[in-house]
């Protein structure tokens, strides 16, 4: 286990690990944090992890953790690291089972005051919209050629089908397709988990979440985005439900072959990888890009519900466009200059989002909390691979909210706080409870601070619906 007493202080909001603190590192690790945040961080393993990740053949410069950092799969989440596409590998659990789990904001024109008395409505009208829970079907069952068009056709294919516009895709991640996709490459038995599950939230901490713009910190960015103060909005979160989890599973198995064949060392057999440029490598991230388009599909077809249950309670003047969005669970093929030379790197992003020079930055915060709008920054490309945190991190496990935490108190609470709640299950709700998450505005404030991201906005809920 790492300590506070490992960590070299760079300044106020980064520390390192040095090379060498450890045997087989081959870079240094990197947290953003806070002293104070640095306190519950060492409870867990996450440091261990990065410190693993450090260990990974190919990696560049840092391994790298954001503020939200906390235990994971292999990676912790929060965690970033860039291989050397050439000589570098790809491993699944730094991407994560949740491949592309994102989130998408969109943002209408209707002021917040004018949705108070109708948030109720607009809750139930979404809760029936968007079908929720473990193994909720949805509107589509796609199979065959149909669902291949949609692996390899992304939240493009769902703009054809009639779920969306060309406009939707200019306001999202890699216009929301990636074209290295196959769906060749997917396994049957994760084509059957998927098949029914577009446009579906699932469980766990995916939600979509009714907001208000509660505070602009950047008057000129907010403007260029249309945002403004006392905006009603809704955030999407969710990713590739049991398609996702299936690839990785599958792959999962391949890597630890893999690793063995190519006679890499793995400090965590949770780090289970193979060369980027392999045949299991390539098959993998294919298989992973494919994943990524079924959840951008995913959000897509989600934001068409969501936009019929907001036209049935506003009528034909309520609009909801897309500001942006971003994923948050993915590896993607990026240049970078190392040391003056450009490099391609593969960039594994778990619990990590980009944050490009001029992109905008979303980061989700807990139930009754709030959340943010950011723009990335010139100095993220420096310092972390252009990225940026994804949410406030947990503080405390799933189990131990439901054991600590009553869903129906806390349903009653946040209501009494005037926060509208829409959930099918009290023991899940207890798990995305505030309390088991770290403080959002502490988090936001380490990546405002250390420069990678610059605050916008802050919306608070209005309304929560879950799984």
């Amino acid at each position: 286990m790492f300590s506070k007493n490992n960590l070299i202080k760079i300044h106020d909001w980064l520390w390192e690990i040095p090379l060498g603190a450890r045997p087989g590192m081959k870079v240094p690790a990197r947290i953003y944090a806070t002293e104070k945040m640095l306190v519950e961080v060492v409870r867990d393993r996450s440091l261990e992890q990065l410190v693993n990740v450090s260990t990974l053949p190919g990696i560049q410069k840092y391994a790298i953790a954001m503020p939200d950092i906390h235990e994971g799969y292999g990676f912790p989440i929060g965690g970033v690291a860039a291989f050397d596409a050439e000589s570098g590998v790809i491993s699944p659990g730094g991407i994560g089972y949740d491949i592309n789990c994102g989130v998408r904001l969109l943002i209408s024109q209707i002021p917040a005051k004018d949705l108070e008395v109708k948030k109720h409505e607009l809750a139930r009208a979404i809760y029936k919209e968007v079908p929720s829970g473990v193994g909720k079907g949805g509107i589509l069952d796609l199979r065959g050629k149909e669902l291949d068009a949609v692996l390899e056709g992304g939240a493009k294919r769902m703009a054809e089908m009639g779920y969306g516009a060309s406009e939707d895709l200019k306001h999202t991640e890699s216009e929301g397709r990636l074209e290295q996709a196959s769906a060749v490459l997917v396994s049957a038995q994760a084509k059957a988990r998927g098949a029914d599950q577009l446009g579906t939230m699932g469980a766990g901490n995916h939600f979509v979440e009714v907001e208000a713009v509660e505070k602009i910190f950047d008057k000129a960015e907010a403007d260029r985005l249309g945002v403004f103060e006392g905006q009603a909005a809704v955030l999407i979160h969710t990713g590739s439900r049991g398609l996702g989890h299936q690839i990785a599973t599958d792959y999962i198995k391949v890597m630890l072959a893999a690793a063995q064949k190519y006679g890499i060392a793995l400090a965590d057999k949770e780090l289970a990888c193979a060369p980027f440029k392999s045949d299991e490598g390539q098959r993998y991230f294919k298989a992973m890009c494919a994943g990524a388009n079924f959840a951008w599909a995913n959000r897509q077809l989600i934001t068409y519900e969501v936009r019929q249950a907001w036209k049935k309670v506003f009528g034909d003047g309520g609009k909801l466009d897309i500001l942006y969005d971003v994923a948050h669970n993915i590896a993607k093929v990026e240049n970078y200059k190392i040391n003056g030379k450009e490099k391609t790197m593969v960039m594994h992003r778990k619990g990590a989002t980009r944050a490009f020079p001029n992109q905008p930055v979303i980061i989700p915060g807990s139930m009754g909390t709030g959340s943010y709008l950011l723009i990335g920054q010139e100095k993220a490309l420096e310092e972390s691979f252009g990225s940026s945190c994804h949410g406030a991190g947990r503080r405390m496990s799933r189990h131990q909210a439901k054991r600590e935490i009553s869903g129906s108190a806390l349903k009653q609470e946040l209501e009494n706080e005037g926060i509208v709640v829409a959930a099918g299950s009290m023991s899940g709700l207890a798990e995305e409870a505030p309390t088991a998450y770290k403080d959002v505005d502490e988090v936001v404030d380490v990546v405002h601070n250390a420069g990678i991201a610059k605050k916008v906005a802050k919306m608070k809920p209005l309304a929560v619906v879950k799984g």
